[in-house]
């Protein structure tokens, strides 16, 4: 079995698949845990639909009696004196209204109240005060209002406490009457009970109970956020002491029909329904109703409560409408955050959802819903499973962006026409992940491939020329191109004798450990390495990539190497009982690079003039007796960034134009030696200018010194010939090669 899973695994297709399958499951098990962050996400998705789908085609019966800032600054800031209010309320009831909703709690004493004032007086000044004339009726604001709202359609407004902590620190100072809802209960077998599935309250705000009395009904105005701070839903119905209590919107609405029953419906899992007259209200499983919203504010008809207390409202102008008093001024800070606005008037919300109600226009989360969007996020991510692991990436895109338009699309429909949210968060998420994670996967195993081949051709091509075979397969031709590089070649001097001192296998050893950390440098340095001849070694810069300063850093590289000898000579004379010595040409210029050879084997190389010139370099260095030599073109080049000594001026073998050759060093090494390279100097300049016989003493010298020994040994004898023998008039100081 585990092998039949390899081997199955093995292939491309199967494998992706497999991983599509795995991470569709695991999205599963992501949409039933429903991580906070994936909810905020899916309330954005809700708000952006429900902003595209919603309607603001009223029922035109509920209105907005607006405490607003033109109110405030002609009749004085709130709280205004209860007779006020009283004012207000007859005013809106003598116009016509069926019920009028209160979105403001009047917890209270009246501190304008007549009768009040003279106790605060009485109380605090000693003095007693009298107001002649004044009807005993107003002597007490709060229960002239009381006696206003005695048997008539007005529902105060209250606030519950959901925390228990803040509930047990609030001090109530008076007996709180708050009127309960008439609910009927149809509970199924095993339901939850009504005090379970409803939020339930820890304390109250209460109206004072003088007005609380005389009322007809109460209503709760809390409005809690989801937790993103927006007001999406709220609660109808609850909980508080084991009686139910009707929210402010429904209690108007109640006094407004004057249909007093609501029909809870319950089940194993909570709440399922709420019937109210003849509309079944979708409410979710706490008892709570999705607001359709029908636009950023002011969708319904606002009324200043000064324009009402003033008159100019006609008798019967609000016949048959539903009024809430609230208050749009921002002072009073009666504001939400909505889908659609961020500063949006409480009390709307009220008249929003007694106009959902009266038009059943509802938004919900209907049971089915989680099936359908599990079904939607395993069907979206097998779909696109199938799509990568059998498409070409460019035949996806259509596909991919079809797919995601059609979720979105189909979301809308269903809010549009059934007015249910079915959410499209999950199968976008496994959409965009198993596109992202499979299309990873396939890069990860077509780069695993290329490893393999790179692992299998490093060991015969540089790596450059595999990056450049797999960046632009088409450049294996024979072909090539004219460019201008840096060629070095380097040797082991005297490997053949060294050789016959060692057995095959310690050759084989001791070229590994040197060729080995050679390379390295070469490679750290953006060279390529060309071939192995023997002990030597063929690299060049500027191919087949672009190297920026190429000749500086192929002189890095020889000095580099040149340092590097001297430790790995410690080595070899404890391994092998020797140490070796090498030398190195360098030289830059144009060059054929690309791939030479026959139609069916060839090699990554270069070949040209400038080639053989390095290879010249390199042999004269045993001439010269130095460890590098460099053409005149790499000193001008490099700069002053190292230090350089003139050899010669030569024409090497093969060659009919001269060049000038140096040794390169850092500044540091030519510091040490500067008295001798001075004189070394001088010495040249003799030779130039044909004085052979001070030439020759001072080159002498300099063996006698021990300096430079095998290069002054050799000027120190042409200078004698040429003494003995002085060239004609034409002589250019250039010496001729004879042999490579």
């Amino acid at each position: 079995m585990v092998a039949f899973l390899k081997k199955f695994l093995k292939s491309d297709k199967t494998f992706l698949v497999a991983a599509g399958i795995l991470a569709s499951l695991a999205m599963a098990g992501l949409y039933i845990v429903q991580p906070t962050v994936l909810r905020f996400l899916d309330y954005k998705i809700y708000d952006q639909l429900l902003r595209r789908q919603h309607t603001t085609k009223t029922s035109g019966v509920p209105v907005i009696v607006d405490i607003d800032e033109k109110s405030l600054a002609a009749l004085g800031q709130w709280p205004w004196p209860r007779y006020r209010v009283a004012l207000l309320l007859e005013k809106i009831r003598m116009a016509g209204a069926l019920s009028v909703g209160m979105d403001v709690v009047l917890a209270e004493p009246d501190r304008t109240s007549p009768a009040l004032l003279r106790q605060q007086i009485k109380k605090e000044l000693q003095v007693d005060v009298d107001f002649q004339g004044l009807p005993k009726a107003l002597e007490d604001n709060d229960v002239l209002l009381a006696n206003i709202i005695t048997g008539k359609p007005y529902v105060l407004g209250f606030y519950f406490n959901f925390s228990k902590a803040e509930a047990d620190q609030q001090v109530q100072t008076s007996e709180c009457i708050i009127k309960p809802a008439q609910v009927s209960l149809l509970e199924a077998p095993g339901s939850v009970k009504a005090k379970d599935a409803l939020h339930s309250a820890f304390g109250t705000v209460c109206p004072l109970p003088v007005l609380a009395r005389a009322a007809t009904a109460t209503g709760f105005f809390n409005a809690t956020p989801d937790p993103d701070g927006i007001l999406r839903r709220v609660a109808l119905l609850i909980n508080f002491n084991g009686q139910i209590y009707p929210s402010l919107a429904l209690a108007t609405l109640m006094e407004a029909t004057g249909e007093r029953n609501v029909l809870l419906k319950l089940d194993t899992q909570g709440t399922e329904s709420l019937r109210f007259g003849g509309a079944v209200i979708p409410v979710d499983r706490a008892g709570q109703l999705l607001i359709n919203y029908r636009g950023p504010g002011g969708a319904f008809p606002y009324i200043s409560a000064v324009d009402i207390i003033e008159g100019k409202l006609a008798p019967g102008s609000l016949d048959g409408k539903i009024a809430f008093i609230g208050t749009s001024a921002a002072g009073l800070k009666d504001l939400r955050t909505t889908p659609f606005s961020p500063v949006y008037p409480g009390v709307e919300t009220h008249a929003t959802i007694v106009d959902n109600i009266l038009t059943q226009d509802f938004i919900s989360i209907p049971d089915y819903a989680p099936a359908v969007e599990l079904f939607a996020t395993i069907l979206a991510g097998i779909v696109i499973t199938l799509l990568v692991a059998w498409a070409r990436a460019v035949w996806l895109v259509l596909p991919l962006a079809g797919m995601a338009f059609g979720m979105w699309e189909g979301s809308a429909y269903m809010m549009s026409t059934a007015r249910v949210y079915i959410s499209p968060l999950y199968a976008y998420i496994i959409l965009a992940g198993n596109f992202t994670l499979l299309t990873l996967l396939k890069f990860w195993r077509e780069e695993k491939q290329k490893r393999f081949i790179h692992g299998a051709f490093s060991h015969y091509l540089a790596p450059a020329v595999i990056k450049q075979i797999y960046d632009s397969p088409e450049s294996l031709s024979l072909q090539g191109q004219e460019k201008e590089v840096t060629v070095m070649f380097s040797d082991v001097r005297g490997f053949t004798t060294m050789s016959e001192q060692l057995t095959p296998t310690q050759v084989t050893d001791l070229l590994h450990d040197y060729l080995t950390p050679m390379t390295r440098i070469i490679t750290s340095n953006m060279g390529t390495l060309d071939k192995f001849i023997g002990d030597a070694i063929m690299a060049f810069w500027n191919a087949p990539i672009d190297v920026p300063e190429h000749q500086k850093k192929a002189l890095s590289s020889a000095l580099q190497m040149l340092d590097h000898i001297h430790v790995l000579n410690e080595g070899f004379k404890e391994k092998f009982g020797l140490s070796i010595k090498i030398g190195v040409g360098l030289h830059c210029g144009r060059v054929r690079v690309g791939n030479m050879g026959s139609a069916d084997l060839f090699d990554y190389t270069l070949i040209g003039d400038n080639v053989n010139l390095t290879s010249r370099l390199e042999s004269l260095t045993k001439y010269y007796g130095q460890v590098l030599l460099v053409s005149q073109v790499m000193k001008e080049v490099c700069g002053d960034e190292y230090a350089y000594v003139e050899m010669d001026s030569v024409r090497v073998k093969g060659k009919h134009e001269p060049i000038t050759i140096f040794t390169a060093m850092t500044h540091e090494a030519r510091a040490a030696k500067q008295v001798d390279f001075d004189r070394y100097e001088e010495a040249l300049a003799l030779y130039k200018a044909m004085r052979f016989g001070e030439a020759a003493e001072v080159f002498a010298e300099l063996k006698d010194k021990g300096f430079e020994v095998v290069l002054c040994t050799m000027y120190e004898e042409r200078c004698l010939h040429l003494k003995d023998e002085p060239p004609g008039e034409g002589w250019d100081g250039v010496y001729t090669h004879k042999t490579k």
